[in-house]
């Protein structure tokens, strides 16, 4: 949005006003005022999540859905006509999200890309003057996200990570609750995430589909044949573009582990899991069983990734459960909560509401205010990273030392090679933003 957005919106009431007080017909139609404060956005990446992001942005005041952005143009266009039909107004299409960034009339963008795309998305959206609400998880490794908040912070961009938990007013409320003691002393944070992950079987390689941009879609990932396998889903289960299910539904739960115990990176990382079910071509396992040790706090994070068929733990399948010595609280999904008490589990304060995260963002872009946003490019970085760090012990084979201040581990050359990867030009995420 431009400063002068404000002088003009003041003028032109001022001049209606006057006009009224004469007793004559207005001329201006209701639309006009503040239309020029009107908050342009472009979604990028409109095949899954995107979808979520067209129709929250779309259904806020004054904020209007201009351009839609995706590197395969069957879905780009299909989309596009979806929209027309939907909003009754046509929408501006893009096929690469650096024409976007030119376009000066673009206040903000929403990355709903694979991956492995979302931090230098998000950069290059900083560096080009435009506040971004980036899906989770919000990098793809460790260093992106150092990079990411460094970006934020030198272009004063507005950068809002994509947990909608924690813009639910139950939620906020549970995170309250376990400040003030009502389940005494938190020492324990687990998350579970339970999902449907069927076989994805092997397709191979095949010539590159119509519309599709290859090249683009690849980005910052080293060059790959194409599969079938990769788009428009399952390139969440290889490690070049996706973080396996703790780095796609379990960044929510690591964001909740780690505002509902109030601590940062953990010190000693231990990973275990595999493969166990099915005989397809997926890279990341199918079950992931992760402990973040934090000594000096005397607290622990467990987090647990299944597939398929299992029991739920006290009704939660994806969700959180903290553990006190007073008592312990549920949260399941992104806005509901309860909480049991004492030896004989008295049921205790409860509350299902949840929120609206899009709406946050806006305010927080219309008040220039970073101090406004409840999901803060910050800690899109800490829940991201704790995924990662689970994901590097596993790869690894062992426990892992870390040094959260410094965000290295402790003489460990191996493991701190994966705390980046090797970038294809010109998708270069930069060392310095």
């Amino acid at each position: 949005m431009q400063d002068s957005s404000v002088s003009r919106r003041k003028f032109i009431q001022t001049t209606a006003l006057g006009t009224a007080a004469l007793g004559l017909p207005t001329l201006i139609p209701s639309s006009a005022f503040g239309a020029n404060d009107r908050l342009r956005v472009a979604v990028i990446g409109i095949n899954g999540r995107g979808q979520d992001h067209i129709s929250g942005f779309s259904k806020l005041e004054n904020v209007e859905v201009a351009t839609l952005c995706d590197v395969d143009n069957v879905v780009l266009q299909k989309s596009a006509t979806e929209f027309e039909t939907k909003y009754k107004r046509k929408v501006k299409t893009e096929q690469d999200l650096r024409r976007v960034y030119e376009d000066k009339d673009i206040d903000a963008v929403s990355i709903a890309t694979p991956n492995h795309w979302h931090a230098l998305a998000t950069i290059w959206a900083c560096q080009a003057g435009k506040d971004v609400y980036v899906e989770k998880p919000a990098c793809h490794n460790l260093f992106e996200g150092r990079k990411l908040v460094e970006a934020a912070n030198k272009y004063n961009r507005i950068v809002q990570h994509g947990v909608q938990l924690r813009s639910s007013v139950a939620i906020q409320e549970a995170i309250k609750h376990l400040r003030d003691g009502l389940i005494g002393k938190v020492y324990m944070a687990r998350g579970t995430v339970y999902k449907w992950r069927p076989d994805i079987g092997n397709l191979g390689n095949s010539p590159v589909p119509d519309g599709l941009n290859w090249d683009l879609w690849q980005g910052p990932a080293q060059t790959r044949p194409f599969s079938k396998n990769y788009v428009h889903y399952n390139w969440h289960w290889f490690w070049d573009y996706g973080n396996g299910d703790i780095g796609n539904q379990g960044i929510h739960e690591t964001d909740l582990c780690m505002w509902g115990l109030d601590v940062g990176l953990p010190e000693v990382i231990t990973s275990a899991g595999g493969k166990f079910l099915w005989n397809d071509c997926k890279e990341t396992p199918e079950v992931l069983t992760s402990t973040y040790h934090y000594p000096k706090q005397g607290k622990v994070i467990q987090f647990e990734v299944r597939p398929w068929m299992t029991n739920k733990e006290d009704g939660v399948e994806v969700g959180n459960i903290f553990y006190g010595d007073k008592g312990y609280m549920v949260i399941n999904g992104y806005a509901d909560y309860k909480t049991y008490l004492g030896r004989n589990r008295e049921p205790g304060p409860a509350r299902n509401a949840g929120g609206d995260h899009y709406k946050n963002f806006v305010d927080a872009v219309r008040a220039r205010d970073k101090k406004l946003l409840n999901g803060p490019i910050e800690t899109g970085h800490l829940a991201s990273s704790l995924a990662h760090l689970g994901n590097i012990s596993y790869r690894l084979g062992r426990t892992l030392h870390f040094d959260p201040q410094k965000e290295v581990f402790v003489n460990d050359k191996e493991a701190n090679a994966m705390l980046t990867r090797k970038y294809r030009a010109p998708y270069l995420v930069p060392t310095t933003v």
